[in-house]
């Protein structure tokens, strides 16, 4: 389909969506226009007009021309509508509407030997689907919600499997499951409670490693200080349902914990040390809003809607995204400057192991 026709084929659909809709006006009454482009379409308003150009109209074109063009394209999700000035002399034609796409749609990996493929892929590169790859040497910190049973420890298994190749790991589990399982296996150490400790015993030492860390990024920086280009080896904190940790605790220690957090998150980006979060839901309770402003790579896996997404993507509304249906598939924003800022539907790889799946 060439790039006229695929203009034409929106136009048609967004004419008979809207026409109603708008009174009458459409591109046959020269109301307005569509354009492609490498990166998107543009919807061009002809003005004065007679219909309200604004967020809401921008989201009915959203609506209509994602289903219009799925799977060839997927439309990017914006939160409010994307305006664009076009390079044009004529006022009524001057500004555009913009729908950024990516060719395609999300695709799942389907890996018969995790480990092996850990060992071959290149640099830092983490893919996670046909249409996306992370460079973890520019991720700060990676968060993993969603509700049980969605796929969550599954995904954390992954990701650890992909890191560990290049990159320490510090691992806390305070429910002892699957990342203690997986750490086992792998021969790292794991914080993680025991019978004869209370609760805030064991934040104790949670707060005594991430302090420990903490001190790390210090010298680090002490290092960085004469030497700017110096490169540390990656060290990865990776705290499985931290709802589990900071819930129950003791105040003074709670607040330790969020303090050496939001120290760790802010600091650790040019260290090379890194926060791997994993809940059920994360909210102001769960982590402080320091450390949700640094992440920058945002995973929600299982049941979407507003409420599930309200804290890690707190601007988006999901209406319109094709969300594939099954364990591991979600939502995912990678925030660096290579990847477009908007979200995407996840589809986590389904991977073996000569293991069996921990």
């Amino acid at each position: 389909m060439t790039d006229s026709q695929l203009a034409l084929y929106i136009l048609q659909s967004l004419n008979m969506a809207l026409g109603s809709q708008m009174q009458g006006e459409t591109s046959y009454t020269n109301s307005f226009d569509v354009k492609m482009a490498e990166e998107g379409f543009y919807f061009i308003p002809r003005l004065p007009a007679g219909y309200i150009i604004d967020d809401a109209l921008y989201q009915k074109i959203f609506l209509i021309a994602n289903a219009a063009l799925y799977p060839r394209y997927t439309l990017l999700k914006q939160t409010s509508a994307y305006f664009i000035p076009l390079n044009t002399d004529d006022i009524h034609t001057q500004r555009a509407l913009f729908f950024p796409w990516l060719k395609g749609i999300s695709e799942r990996f389907v890996i018969s030997d995790l480990n092996l493929w850990a060992g071959t892929q290149l640099g830092h590169q983490i893919p996670v689907m046909k249409n996306l790859t992370i460079d973890f040497d520019k991720v700060t910190s990676i968060a993993i919600a969603g509700n049980s049973g969605s796929g969550k420890s599954y995904a954390l298994t992954y990701f650890l499997t992909m890191i560990k190749p290049f990159s320490d790991l510090i691992i806390i589990d305070p429910k002892f499951d699957t990342p203690s399982r997986w750490a086992r296996v792998n021969g790292i150490k794991v914080i993680h409670p025991e019978m004869n400790r209370s609760k805030s015993d064991f934040v104790s030492e949670i707060n005594e490693a991430l302090s420990q860390s903490l001190s790390l990024i210090n010298q680090r920086q002490e290092v960085l200080y004469d030497h700017p280009e110096h490169e540390f080896p990656h060290l990865t904190i990776v705290i499985d349902e931290v709802l589990a940790i900071s819930e129950g605790a003791n105040k003074a220690i709670k607040d330790s914990f969020f303090s050496l957090l939001s120290q760790i998150a802010l600091l650790g980006r040019a260290t090379k040390v890194h926060l791997l979060l994993v809940s059920q839901r994360f909210d102001f309770n769960t982590i402080p809003v320091s450390v949700r402003e640094q992440l920058n790579v945002l995973i929600q896996i299982g049941n979407i809607n507003t409420k599930t997404i309200q804290f890690l993507f707190p601007d988006l509304n999901p209406e319109g995204i094709v969300i594939p249906i099954g364990k591991g598939t979600g939502l995912i924003q990678v925030i660096d400057n290579e990847h477009p800022f908007q979200v995407l539907p996840l589809l986590i790889p389904t991977y073996y192991t000569d293991k069996g799946i921990l």
